[in-house]
């Protein structure tokens, strides 16, 4: 008898089946791709890994500049089994390779310009393909749909890396499974139809990507990827998504305060829109309704949450006016997803405790990571009769009796800074790396509802100024990661227990 098993190949196989000629990928500045078109490209890419040996459970690595043939090597791997992993071109060589040494990748994608010295600089063998000689690769194989029936949905489709307390980059890992859940769930809830058009502003290797991949043409609407230079201008931005009518904008709400900071969004823009939605960080609340009151007459507005580890979001709430009752306290998260289950750990007496998550969009764990992964994937203690995972989020939450959730910290150093989750440790193991600094501290101040600034205090016995120890530290962490500020101090204030004392380094910014 034959087995047949329904994962993220088939999936897409069948939406480019039932919308073949439309705009799958759409694009300005070249020709749009239509689903067959973007189906036809990934079996040809699919037939190419096949036949380098790459195959279910291989890790693909890609450094994604949203191309078409990113995308279709996203669903190539897809239709192979195989897992791929979007990579940060801009990270320090340092960080990338450690990524690499984590999950190593037998081949490695480049579909930006990049200098072939930048890969010299990574020392793990790996093959590393250019698109240009990837198109000329792939031209020679058929269009026709490879059978993907042996591919379980229980297999990894992709591999997510996060900031690590340690220094090291954690891999989350999400299965077909994972991902399907997660259409089906995002297809509903933003109510998406073959007329939609979604951004997609946020980087690949960044998690708020998987909701503009996935949820649109997964569900068969239209993609408009915005590659790295436009979303560094702000009138490229809010032009292109007036030009190419899109109705579904997902970002984080750093990139909506740019938009309202550089005073380039009017009344009369996004006029397709229908859905503003934001998540990753909190929104303050002053900035949040400036631009409710632009635009909450004709479109919704949904804040979402959800870790990396737990597919991308878990959460969705529509705010409405009786939001702005408040302007001090975040927006709550709202009710989890139907499918989702939940638990709060160690609550104190006025119910604050740790949200834990289990539900099918629990990933697998950290990549080659079984330490992490068993510190943070455990066992629900509150099932004993059969298996059952929870994600400890590190989220400190309070349950109202309405049932919403509402954050109110972590239980950790981590924090969400312009939409990344970041462990304050991560910084600290990178600046105590540096020759001239014998400890450091990295604290994340906030000012009058504003959005954060990471600040890092620094004891330095040498006779080193700030500008070297930011030249230092900017080759080892992400432009995202580095401090906006950095203080050298003699000897950093220690508390009654001999700890740096954060508190007292606070009232210094």
């Amino acid at each position: 008898m034959k087995s047949y098993n329904y994962n993220l190949g088939h999936k897409f196989y069948r939406i480019a089946e039932s919308f073949p000629d439309m705009p799958a990928l759409l694009y300005e500045n070249k020709e749009n791709v239509s689903f067959s078109e973007l189906n036809n490209l990934s079996n040809q890419i699919a037939q190419n890994l096949l036949a380098s040996n790459i195959s279910a459970g291989n890790v693909v690595g890609i450094f994604h500049n949203k191309t078409e043939y990113g995308y279709a090597l996203m669903i190539a791997c897809l239709k192979v089994g195989a897992v791929y992993v979007n990579l940060d071109y801009k990270s320090p060589v340092e960080r990338l390779q450690k990524i690499l040494n984590t999950c190593r990748p037998k081949i490695i994608f480049n579909d930006f310009d990049e200098p072939a010295e930048y890969f010299d600089q990574i020392e793990i063998p790996i093959q590393n393909i250019h698109a240009d000689d990837f198109k000329n690769n792939i031209s020679m194989y058929p269009t026709d749909n490879i059978n993907s029936d042996i591919i379980p949905s229980s297999n990894p489709a992709y591999i997510m890396f996060t900031s690590g307390s340690t220094g090291f980059p954690k891999g989350a890992t999400m299965t077909h499974q994972n991902v399907l859940n997660f259409i089906s769930w995002g297809r509903e809830r933003y109510q998406v139809n073959s007329d939609d058009r979604f951004t997609n502003v946020n980087p690949m290797y960044f998690d708020n990507s998987v909701f503009d991949f996935y949820v649109s043409v997964f569900s068969g609407a239209t993609l408009v990827p915005f590659d790295y230079e436009e979303t560094r201008d702000p009138l490229a931005v809010r032009d292109k998504a007036n030009r190419l009518k899109v109705t579904i904008w997902f970002s984080v709400p750093s990139m909506l305060i740019y938009l309202l900071t550089m005073k380039v969004l009017r009344s009369e823009d996004f006029d397709s829109l229908r859905i503003i939605s934001f998540g990753g960080e909190g929104f303050p609340k002053p900035k949040l309704k400036k631009l409710y009151d632009l635009y909450s007459n004709r479109m919704k507005f949904i804040n979402v949450y959800g870790p990396t580890e737990c597919t991308c979001i878990c959460s969705a709430y529509d705010i409405t006016d009786i939001d702005f009752d408040d302007m001090v306290n975040l927006t709550t998260l709202g009710k989890l997803v139907p499918n989702f289950k939940h638990i709060i750990l160690n609550k104190d007496d006025n119910g604050l405790g740790e949200l834990c998550l289990a539900g099918p969009q629990v990933g697998l764990g950290y990549y080659n990571d079984f330490e992490r992964t068993s510190a943070s994937f455990m066992q629900n203690p509150e099932n004993e009769f059969y298996k059952e995972i929870i994600y400890k989020t590190g989220d400190l939450v309070i349950e109202d009796e309405s049932g919403m959730l509402h954050f109110k910290g972590r239980i950790d150093n981590q924090i969400k800074h312009m939409g990344y989750r970041i462990e304050l440790e991560e910084i600290e193991a990178a600046l105590n790396s540096i020759p001239s600094v014998e400890e450091s501290a990295v604290i994340y101040k906030r000012r009058n509802g504003e959005v954060g600034s990471i600040c890092a205090f620094v004891n330095s016995q040498t006779e080193t100024e700030e500008k070297n120890i930011f030249a230092a530290v900017k080759t080892k962490l992400p432009q995202y990661m580095i401090p906006k500020a950095i203080k050298i101090l003699n000897q950093l204030p220690k508390n009654k227990n001999g700890k740096t004392d954060k508190i007292r380094l606070l009232e210094e910014f």
